[in-house]
């Protein structure tokens, strides 16, 4: 594995490009710098979740980007995406124990659309298998339905404390832990097993190909 710090030469890798979803949280991050000690170029994609959730989360995730160009010696483009509406449009119209496997569907698509345009070969993702309730399998599976667009999740098998120790050791933990107001569309109660019929169903409901569509319209480069 490369030092920290050092600049990993994708080139040698066939020019492999990634579009990273990045939260904010803990896990993000480390997903997107071990993609980077594979030889991966990444781009990083913020989905802005405002009004469900404050100002400072912008403010976090900025400061994660440059942390991770400092690591890992890429130039890491952060770009961010409008998701609050499409937040709202899946609380009107979608069960609410579904919000979360749908904002994962909108998240996903969303950046599919922008790694098409910028020439990325995939997405990559912080999930680690059962942390939370949106990453079981059978969610995962509905999660990316019809999605046809890679996603890879290099913490799938890693469990929170090591997921951790390598934030730790990057300088990326601490900045993740800063307080901010998380995602207040987040259920009580959320599925953890959900029927793909009925995803299928929401999509119709909401017009997930449009909501993303707009999304993707409406991306900047904040750095």
């Amino acid at each position: 594995m490369p030092s920290e710090g050092s600049s990993t030469d994708s080139r040698d890798h066939g020019d492999i490009k990634f579009i990273s979803l990045i939260s904010g949280g803990i896990d993000s991050p480390v997903a997107s710098y071990l993609m980077t000690q594979m030889g991966t170029e990444v781009i990083l994609l913020h989905m802005d979740n405002r009004p469900f959730a404050d100002d400072l989360t912008i403010a976090r995730v900025k400061k994660l980007a440059v942390r991770l160009r400092k690591v890992t010696g890429q130039e890491m483009p952060l770009y961010s995406a409008p998701h609050g509406v499409s937040q709202g449009i899946i609380a009107e119209h979608c069960d609410h124990n579904y919000q979360c496997v749908m904002c994962k569907r909108a998240m996903q698509r969303t950046a599919k659309l922008l790694g098409l345009r910028l020439g990325c070969s995939g997405i990559i993702m912080g999930d680690s298998l059962g942390q939370v309730a949106s990453q079981t399998l059978r969610n995962i599976r509905s999660e990316n339905l019809g999605l046809e667009y890679p996603v890879i999740r290099p913490l799938i098998g890693y469990d929170k404390l090591e997921i951790e120790a390598i934030a730790k050791r990057i300088g990326t933990f601490d900045l993740s832990i800063e307080p901010v107001i998380g995602c207040t569309a987040v259920p009580l109660r959320p599925v953890t097993e959900a029927d793909p019929e009925r995803v299928r169903g929401f999509d119709q409901a909401v017009q997930l190909q449009a909501i993303v569509e707009t999304a993707a319209s409406n991306v900047v480069r904040l750095s």
